[in-house]
């Protein structure tokens, strides 16, 4: 605490030097050894003598010039990555007999989903058989055929339509038996009518249409959806006076509501080509990492997109004062001499605000302390 009195004590001491010296600015000082003023002002300039306390209380550094982004924020939300998203068609009519899984599930690809009770699967089955029989059939056909025709007793005609006959029956069999594995059933297995439905790839159960005892008799709607959520879209809608500083490969941050004190990071993979007609915004995505699955599809976010600017002059906020309706800074014109001088401002940025004009490149400007000569 005595460090801490100390310390107040010496501002405080400070203060009431430049407080002395500024009211001295008006009378300057005089021959009963009144200090020089902290500062004089004539016209706009400011100077500031030797032996002011000012000098210890400014700091002046040269302003910059330098391209950096500007972020804008939009509203988006989270999506699941259609490249990574599964519909589970039934290859097959029939009526779910069991459901193996539920909505919001992890399965791994080849994972049992559901059973199915088809006659159609049966109906696979049979056509293998019959198949598997009619060209049994037709190659004892051509084998007669054959010897017959080597023993003088047969014409070419009956040779030629026995080799056809089988050639026919191979076709249908090869049919057969590649339909079979496609719509469920197992080359080489006893014919069934529980037709297997099993995971295409892996992720999580993100939609889901079928109930035990319920009919599938569609076999182009989906019976549930398969979302791999290792990574997710992250879609904002961006207003179409914006679009054109969105391009693709741009570095996208974004901030959602169910994690308000982390920010995610991707990057900007697609821009919509067409605006869309009732909002007139445009449709930009990215794409984020998700490996624990936090970022969840519909989730609410609020996206900041880095637009190129040009090269601009910054400067402290801390540089910047008020004078009336204006916004002005200290410029020196030479050694611990200063003028006002109003300027323009564009975006506020981490490391100090764009300046649009009334600075240049080299200005050195007091970046502290320039309220004490605010008058």
């Amino acid at each position: 605490m005595f460090h801490q009195l100390i310390k107040n004590g010496s501002r405080l001491s400070v203060a009431i030097a430049v407080a002395l010296s500024m009211a001295a600015c008006s009378h300057g000082g005089d021959e009963t050894g009144t200090p020089p003023p902290a500062f004089t002002a004539d016209h706009g300039v400011y100077k500031v003598p030797d032996g002011s306390p000012l000098r210890k209380e400014l700091v002046v550094q040269p302003v910059e010039m330098h391209q950096a982004p500007h972020a804008k924020i939009f509203p988006a939300n989270v999506e699941a990555d259609p490249t990574r998203t599964a519909n589970v068609l039934p290859p097959l009519t029939g009526k779910v007999m069991e459901l193996k899984v539920g909505l919001g599930d992890h399965v791994t690809r080849g994972q049992l989903l559901a059973v199915i009770d088809s006659g159609d699967l049966a109906q696979a089955y049979a056509d293998v058989y019959k198949a598997k029989d009619a060209l049994d059939l037709a190659k004892k056909t051509l084998d007669r055929a054959r010897a017959v025709k080597a023993a003088g007793g047969n014409a070419v005609k009956d040779l030629e339509a026995a080799q056809s006959g089988y050639n026919q029956a191979l076709y249908e069999f090869n049919r057969a038996q590649t339909r079979l594995p496609a719509v469920g059933g197992t080359q080489g297995a006893e014919a069934t009518r529980p037709m297997q439905i099993t995971a295409p790839a892996t992720g999580y159960i993100t939609a889901l249409t079928v109930a035990p005892g319920t009919y599938v008799n569609d076999p182009t709607a989906s019976m549930m959806t398969i979302s791999d959520l290792s990574s997710v879209w992250i879609t904002s809608n961006v207003p179409e006076s914006d679009v054109a500083q969105v391009t693709k490969g741009e570095k996208m941050s974004a901030v959602l509501t169910a994690y308000p004190n982390e920010v995610f990071h991707g990057k900007v993979t697609f821009v919509n080509p067409v605006i869309q007609p009732d909002t007139r915004r445009d449709l930009v995505r990215a794409v984020f990492a998700n490996p624990d699955a936090r970022l969840k599809p519909n989730m609410y976010a609020n996206v900041s997109i880095d637009t190129p600017q040009p090269d601009e002059v910054f400067v402290p906020q801390s540089a910047l004062l008020m004078n009336n309706d204006s916004i002005t800074v200290f410029v020196e014109v030479s050694p611990w001499t200063f003028e006002r001088r109003t300027v323009d401002l564009s975006y506020d940025e981490n490391d100090g605000t764009r300046v649009l004009k009334g600075l240049k490149a080299g200005d050195r400007v007091i970046v502290r302390g320039g309220v004490l000569l605010n008058d």
